[in-house]
């Protein structure tokens, strides 16, 4: 999952950063209210977390902005502001959900799963496609009722294409949720993940739409 983070603050940001980064999110950092609202503006993110004392451009400023253009992408916001005409106003304005400094980062990236399944319309942390179990919580994948050992991106990409089974997900929005900006990444990686997956849970498990990208097919319609 690719999360755009927006803190100002370096050291909160620090610990975010290197321990979402630990639990294989793919994390990007911005610094200030114009740079988170660019970003937005030009990439796609699967959540955000959001400060709202943002130098530059207030983050209830950014929400706003994201949700006149009908971007659905869910908000966590992470703010010092506890009153709570504070929390309702974030709330009113978009935000899906609110917490309130200093946090603990278990619970942060709780909610941030909880997100996650609440934007895919699923109920539980444990998915089942044929086959195949994931759970989003352990990271962990069964196949035939074998537990198979997957690299964190291979999980993601996994995870990702069979939340959105019968949806075709270009190369962009795939390779977008599994890098961030800093990390260097060769021009066939996303090839080289979907091979490794096809050999692990057959070749017709994901099917590659020409011109488009890649698919999991809808249960119940290979």
């Amino acid at each position: 999952m690719r999360v755009l983070m927006v803190e100002d603050d370096e050291t909160l940001g620090d610990g975010l950063y290197q321990g979402l980064k630990h639990e294989g999110y793919a994390v990007d950092w911005v610094k200030d209210g114009i740079s988170a609202d660019q970003a937005l503006r030009s990439e796609h993110f699967d959540i955000v977390m959001l400060d709202l004392g943002l130098p530059k451009m207030p983050g209830l400023r950014v929400l706003d902005n994201l949700r006149l253009r009908e971007d659905k992408t869910p908000v966590l916001i992470l703010t010092a502001r506890d009153a709570v005409d504070d929390r309702i106003k974030g709330l009113d304005m978009g935000a899906d959900d609110y917490m309130v400094k200093p946090f603990d980062l278990n619970e942060v990236i709780a909610r941030l799963r909880a997100l996650q399944r609440r934007s895919v319309e699923r109920a539980s942390s444990a998915l089942k496609y044929g086959k195949i179990e994931i759970d989003a919580t352990s990271h962990t994948v069964l196949y035939e009722g074998a537990l198979m050992n997957l690299p964190r991106r291979e999980f993601a990409l996994l995870l990702k294409l069979v939340e959105n089974q019968g949806k075709a997900l270009s190369r962009e929005q795939l390779s977008q949720s599994l890098y961030n900006w800093d990390e260097d990444v060769d021009s066939n990686a996303l090839e080289v993940h979907i091979h490794n997956l096809r050999k692990k849970f057959g070749s017709d498990l994901i099917r590659t739409i020409r011109g488009i990208g890649y698919m999991v097919p809808k249960e119940g319609t290979a």
